[in-house]
């Protein structure tokens, strides 16, 4: 894909047109399908008490929902991003949301928890593929100096997601059911694929089509490696203890669970602030930058470790805490991008939907790592913090080399 870096856009016809002030429409377009994807992606931990009761499953069964749709994310998107290289742009976008909303209509009608989860896995196939190729498309709509912008507007979606969409999604499964939800989700889809079809526009090129062997080369490159690898580390490590954040705040701080919920959308809040602040200072060197943001990232953590027993302090580092987790999202998906177009020419939708999948990797390895911590009899619960600062460290670690590695 040839990403724009003068003030033109070309047209179909290769005339030069003026390039208009602000944000292209067609990426609110996108912002609006992350919204939805979002929304899907968090809102099954808010109806896992009520999917269990009504098909009759363990609470820890019902936590299948949000592993197996990430498992769908990390391993069906690359492979679809594949398949669908030769694919215009739009139409893939739209045939994308599509398979969103067909994902979530059979989780409304599915009869069983395992043809709910078989639903669930099939609605994460569109995530990682519209996020990757979303992400290649909005660097191209902007000037070089704006792509980060752009991603983080895109991705500031998701971060709405969590601070709205999730809670109305919760709101709709208490009282109406959770098929409610997932119809609720279809609907998002289908308004996020009119939006698609209205603002993204036709002129929008995709990648040279590649052999799947040459696509494939992506997973033998050390750089682009490299950079999943900073993904799920440094990303994943706040998850050791965002994944017990609730818990920590009501057994160690003392908050009540009503106070807890208070809390949670501060740091949501937060997130989406990180987000778009991430996203303009990632513009021009964004390794540079994730290396000062990781570094940032695990001394919050390392001081939430101390802070978690005060609450006011605890409020505040929280607030840092959701801040940066997300300040890096931007540049890490810029990143890869940069690196894929340097070396593996015409490999950026894969490379961005492999960072998508490294993404949720990064929380299946906290959210695991963080359980293994809980039920330690020599660490436990207060050890969480510590422990992720330990990871996004990693991270930070694996972003020195890459950057000293690939620096022009």
């Amino acid at each position: 894909m040839e990403l724009l870096n003068t003030q033109t856009i070309q047209d179909i016809t290769g005339t030069s047109v003026k390039k208009k002030r602000g944000m292209p429409p067609a990426l609110w377009a996108l912002t609006i399908s992350a919204f939805a994807i979002g929304t899907t992606e968090f809102v099954a931990v808010g109806i896992l008490p009520t999917v269990a009761e009504s098909l009759g499953v363990s609470i820890a069964a019902s936590g299948l929902l949000v592993s197996i749709y990430a498992l769908g994310v990390a391993i069906g998107g690359p492979i679809l991003t594949v398949l669908t290289g030769k694919m215009p742009r739009k139409p893939l976008l739209v045939a994308l949301m599509l398979l969103f909303v067909a994902g979530h209509i059979f989780s409304a009608m599915a009869p069983g928890f395992i043809s709910l989860l078989v639903a669930r896995f099939i609605s994460g196939f569109a995530h990682a593929t519209f996020f990757g190729v979303g992400a290649t498309i909005a660097a191209a709509l902007v000037p070089a100096d704006k792509k980060a912008t752009a991603i983080a507007l895109m991705f500031a979606g998701l971060t709405v997601a969590i601070i709205a969409g999730v809670p109305m999604g919760t709101f709709i499964g208490q009282h109406f059911g959770w098929r409610a939800t997932f119809i609720g989700v279809a609907i998002l889809g289908v308004i996020s694929s009119v939006f698609i079809m209205l603002l993204v526009p036709v002129t929008i090129a995709g990648n040279k089509p590649l052999r799947l062997k040459d696509q494939m080369k992506v997973l033998r490159n050390a750089p682009v490696l490299t950079v999943l690898a900073i993904t799920a580390f440094g990303y994943g490590g706040t998850f050791v203890s965002f994944t017990y954040l609730a818990t920590l705040l009501e057994k160690v701080t003392g908050f009540s669970s009503g106070s807890v919920s208070v809390l949670l959308l501060i740091y949501g809040v937060a997130i989406a602030l990180g987000n778009m602040v991430g996203g303009k200072i990632s513009n021009i060197s964004p390794a540079r930058i994730l290396i000062r943001l990781f570094l940032l990232q695990a001394a919050a953590l390392l001081v939430f470790s101390f802070t978690v027993h005060y609450k006011i302090p605890a409020v505040i580092t929280i607030f840092l805490m959701g801040g940066l987790s997300f300040a890096t999202v931007p540049g890490l998906q810029l990143y890869v991008v940069q690196l894929a177009e340097r070396y593996l020419p015409g490999t950026e939708d894969i490379s961005s939907s492999l960072n998508i999948a490294a993404f949720n990797l990064g929380v299946a390895i906290g959210s695991y790592a963080g359980g293994l911590v809980v039920d330690s009899t020599s660490l436990g619960l207060q050890a969480t913090p510590w422990i992720g600062a330990l990871i996004v460290l990693l991270g930070a670690l694996l972003t020195v080399i890459s950057y000293r590695k690939n620096k022009q």
